[in-house]
């Protein structure tokens, strides 16, 4: 099973009336929750989602911006928007260039979490519009979902294990290139990359439509960064947000990443830990 869905395929799917639960996790980072927006227009059905609250924790010292909720809180807000054990799962964001952050993140969180079926919807809302489907301001009211967390589904890393990759095998920063360089940072104290990692924007996995690449293309992709078979991956981004996207596309190219949860912003939070700055690896 794919890890991604099309907007054709899902008016397809509920037309037919076998609907997945449907989340709307809309987030830009700096800006307000999405919400507002949701409530302008929503995919029928479709649950509202809010990152910060609910894909995430309260950061504390040491940690990222976005550390892990806690299993409770998770598990909470997923049985709220209906999501069950046995009932599949779509998943979307604004979409269009530079998206799918958002809804990746409610992907790679729930598979974590031990869902086994679980899809981004490919383009996400901008894709749904573009091919014609309706919205709705409808706030739906689902029946409770029985999700119950087991956390262990994906991989993932720690500060000190995405040092280690980042020697022996493939750690992915997958900021946009000038932050790796360390040219700007507008967000975290210290500017620059893990020592040791590789620069791999997550605009690069999308196509001009703002929809992941094909398999192929992705493949050859992470194969240039030296993601080869046999090779072990991480991915980090700022937050953990963006770097779920970079897995899921990573996924999609069939190869397996971890995730550094923390990311350069927990990474930063010690500052005994060291910054590389500019284009090469090291």
């Amino acid at each position: 099973m794919t890890a991604i869905i099309s907007a054709a395929t899902l008016a397809s799917d509920l037309a037919a009336g076998s609907a997945p639960v449907l989340l709307d996790v809309r987030y830009k980072p700096g800006d307000p929750p999405g919400l507002p927006l949701y409530q302008k227009g929503h995919l029928p059905g479709a649950v509202y989602i809010d990152l910060e609250s609910e894909l995430a924790a309260k950061p504390a010292a040491g940690t990222g911006r976005h550390p892990l909720p806690t299993l409770d809180a998770f598990g909470t807000a997923m049985r709220r928007a209906g999501v069950s054990a046995r009932r599949p799962v779509v998943v979307y964001d604004a979409g269009g260039l530079g998206g799918g952050w958002a809804a990746a993140r409610c992907w790679w969180l729930l598979r974590w979490a031990g869902h086994p079926d679980v899809r981004v919807l490919d383009g996400g809302l901008a894709a749904w519009e573009a091919a014609g489907n309706p919205l709705s301001t409808d706030t739906p009211d689902p029946d409770p979902g029985d999700f119950t967390p087991s956390p262990g589904g994906m991989r993932t890393l720690d500060a000190d294990e995405a040092a280690a990759l980042a020697r022996h095998g493939i750690l992915m920063d997958a900021r946009a290139a000038e932050r790796y360089r360390g040219e700007v940072e507008p967000l975290d104290p210290v500017a620059g990359h893990i020592p040791g990692a590789v620069s791999a924007p997550t605009t690069e996995n999308l196509t001009d439509a703002g929809t992941f690449r094909s398999p192929h293309a992705l493949a050859d992709r992470f194969e240039a960064l030296g993601a080869t078979p046999g090779t072990e991956v991480g991915v980090y981004c700022g937050s953990g947000v963006s770097a779920a996207q970079e897995v899921l596309a990573l996924h999609l190219a069939g190869i397996d990443a971890a995730l550094y949860v923390g990311s350069w912003s927990e990474w930063t939070a010690e500052p005994r830990r060291p910054a590389a700055t500019g284009p090469e690896r090291g």
